[in-house]
């Protein structure tokens, strides 16, 4: 990798350029210059470009906007030992991540706004990406006292999460629907029932039975969900369900957009590429909350994204350390790290011709940057020069010693894929570039 930081101007000659904002998939040239885009069309080389400019010839390659991951845990402040957002940065640039979202279920939490300030103060010191921090909806995540909305979002918090655990108080959840709305702030919510969750470690059903493990029922999203949807009918509020797994929960979705709801959903891309037989004999790096499903929940996954019911593909990224990854199945802590293979494995849904190139790109980075209100995910004149040049026929092996987390607990160790970026630019500038 070279790191770069002149901002001269910039041709990206013969690429297949992608861009979702327009519906845009031509063959031709993108000027970037003053770290915007000047333009993204055919034959701008052949017009001239100004002095001084460097001419890169893409060869065929992809140019997109950069991914914008609505989902990621950065270990800062208090977890620096699982990930910080140097490490946080270095691993999202090679995934061709311009733009990550930080959850706020940090030490302390993200729930006022001098930790927001901190984040955006630390993050802009450290890293090469943009990050910006979702706030928590209630203080120190404790699902019963409503944070400050109004004032964290005017500090910087770009949405509101309580991380990976759910409001279960249902006035709580009513109450911050009614204030956000006054806003215009986006909640987004992690959508599993504690209660029916219970000590479940994976999904409910005949292979967890064969495994002896408790199980996790569909239900114990869907019915969440579905309250969720009711309260925001009640309320006009917005809101974006965290992680849809299941096709349960895609009717509800289905129902609630349909009545006209401000109501979206994103779906992780471990959720989109794997399923419950990948964790074979107890293996822990597939051990995600919410647990992986059937394959036939997968497919409607996929079937939803492509139908655009499904919103948002984010990464869900969640360091682990040894400590507390390598242990039995039902003892170890939930997650796995993302934000480096999330294009890549979804271009896997593309070479199956289960998804469209720009299906996936949309949901990757314009259709977040629309919720969060966000200037990326497009390559129209004058957006900020967040690009990716993909070679989407690229074959690589994940090598876990090579991803740049400092973590390593990837569910696709060792896994053969096809397509990754081979520059990310940020505001004009190479942050990341292969050999």
């Amino acid at each position: 990798m070279k790191m770069l930081s002149e901002r001269r101007p910039i041709l990206f000659a013969n690429a297949r350029i992608v861009d979702p904002s327009r519906d845009l998939d031509i063959v031709g040239d993108l000027l970037i210059a003053d770290g915007v885009i000047r333009e993204a069309k055919r034959g701008i080389g052949a017009a001239g470009v100004p002095e001084g400019t460097e001419v890169i010839d893409c060869r065929g390659k992809v140019i997109a906007p950069g991914l914008i991951d609505m989902r990621a845990f950065i270990g800062e402040p208090g977890a620096g030992h699982r990930e910080t957002f140097a490490s946080a940065s270095q691993a999202a640039a090679a995934g061709g991540v311009t733009t990550v979202i930080c959850q706020p279920d940090t030490s302390p939490a993200i729930d006022d706004p001098a930790t927001v300030d901190f984040v955006l103060r630390r993050a802009r010191d450290t890293a090469i990406v943009r990050i910006h921090p979702m706030a928590a909806i209630t203080k120190g995540l404790h699902g019963k006292e409503m944070t400050e909305i109004g004032l964290l979002k005017a500090a910087g918090a770009v949405a509101f999460t309580d991380g990976d655990k759910s409001i279960v108080n249902a006035q709580v959840m009513r109450r911050t629907l009614t204030y956000s709305r006054d806003f215009d702030a986006l909640i987004v919510h992690h959508t599993e029932d504690p209660d029916l969750t219970g000590e479940g470690v994976m999904n409910e059903g005949e292979f967890a039975a064969r495994l002896g493990l408790l199980g996790v029922p569909n239900a114990a999203e869907t019915v969440m969900l579905a309250r969720d949807t009711r309260l925001v009918a009640l309320t006009g509020g917005r809101y974006h369900a965290a992680s849809v797994t299941n096709a349960e929960s895609l009717e509800v979705l289905q129902r609630a957009k349909d009545a006209g709801h401000a109501v979206t959903a994103s779906a992780s891309i471990n959720h989109l590429t794997l399923n419950e037989n990948d964790i074979g004999p107890y293996r822990s790096f597939f051990k995600m909350s919410p647990p992986l499903r059937a394959e036939d929940d997968r497919k409607a996954l996929v079937a939803g994204l492509a139908s655009g019911l499904i919103d948002v593909v984010m990464s869900d990224h969640n360091p682990q350390d040894v400590e507390t990854k390598r242990l039995p199945f039902a003892e170890a802590a939930p997650g796995a790290i993302g934000l480096e293979t999330m294009l890549s494995a979804g271009l896997r849904l593309v070479h199956s011709g289960e998804l469209e190139l720009p299906v996936l790109l949309r949901a990757m980075s314009t259709r977040p940057a629309e919720l969060l209100g966000l200037t990326g995910g497009t390559l129209k004149s004058g957006a900020p020069a967040d690009i990716i040049v993909i070679d989407i026929d690229e074959p690589w092996l994940v090598d876990p010693n090579e991803l740049k987390s400092k973590c390593k607990n990837t569910p696709f160790d060792e896994a053969r894929m096809t397509g990754r970026v081979v520059r990310t630019v940020v505001a004009g500038r190479t942050v990341f570039e292969t050999l």
